[in-house]
């Protein structure tokens, strides 16, 4: 559930917890973008480090760079708009939280396409304003699972961590072993996740395996599946072991 912000003037069942309120500025880092510096419009994440940025500010970026704006990593030798996804749900999210941004961007797009004799695409057409409803569903109407797992998250990983070289330590236990991802997410993402999830120092490095064969970090998940077979899947499940060693020294 998103936080209650300042702007918005809406009020709770007294049943209801009061939700503290937070200045719309306190999320600026995650809804803007770091590019153009404003609220985010056809958010694009870089699949490589899973930062995110306006569609046109990304794609313009990579016409003279091809390494992420804020971390350095190089998204793609020669083609980065390869390694860039559309991020709906974080769009959806950045709409509900400014007001009338999706309509004055509607509204933008149209005059964009009239101004050059266009025809204006339906998807961007303003709906004149209509009443709005609100409905309050009963808590009882609710059924007991509404919980449905997205066709794009079509791989189930089971993590099992094997231990770590001596030497290193002061990293926390991976709390989420079960994982649903895209196929087409990476060994590589795979990593990301754990280091997050561990809090690991950028001096450990990980090293993850899928039956007998040791990952490299361009592997999809969807490709070392098809390729390790049944071998690979237990209880329906893409099975990783990983492990933390120190780099190796040249």
């Amino acid at each position: 559930m998103l936080p209650r912000l300042s702007h918005e003037g809406t009020t709770n069942d007294s049943e209801d917890e009061e939700e503290p309120e937070r200045p719309l500025s306190e999320f600026y880092p995650y809804i803007r973008c770091a590019l153009c510096s404003r609220f985010l419009i056809d958010a694009t994440t870089i699949i490589e480090c899973l930062h995110t940025f306006c569609k046109s500010c990304i794609v313009k970026h990579f016409f003279y760079n091809n390494r992420c704006p804020t971390c350095s990593t190089v998204v793609h030798q020669t083609q980065p708009t390869y390694n860039i996804r559309p991020d709906r749900q974080l769009q959806d999210i950045v709409y509900k939280m400014v007001p009338f941004l999706e309509e004055s961007e509607r509204k933008q797009m149209c005059q964009f396409y009239k101004e050059r004799g266009l025809d204006v695409p339906n998807t961007v057409v303003i709906s004149p304003p209509g009443p709005v409803v609100i409905k309050r569903q009963k808590k009882e109407n609710i059924p007991p699972s509404v919980f449905t797992i997205p066709p794009e998250l079509d791989v189930s990983l089971l993590l099992e961590f094997v231990g770590a070289e001596e030497g290193i330590a002061n990293y926390k236990p991976l709390e989420r072993r079960y994982v649903c991802v895209s196929g087409e997410a990476t060994v590589r993402h795979v990593e990301i996740f754990i280091r997050r999830m561990m809090e690991l120092s950028s001096a450990c490095q990980v090293d993850v395996v899928c039956g007998d064969h040791l990952l490299d970090h361009f592997q999809s998940l969807k490709d070392i599946q098809s390729f390790v077979g049944e071998e690979a899947l237990q209880d329906g499940l893409l099975v990783l072991h990983f492990g933390l060693v120190l780099p190796s020294q040249p």
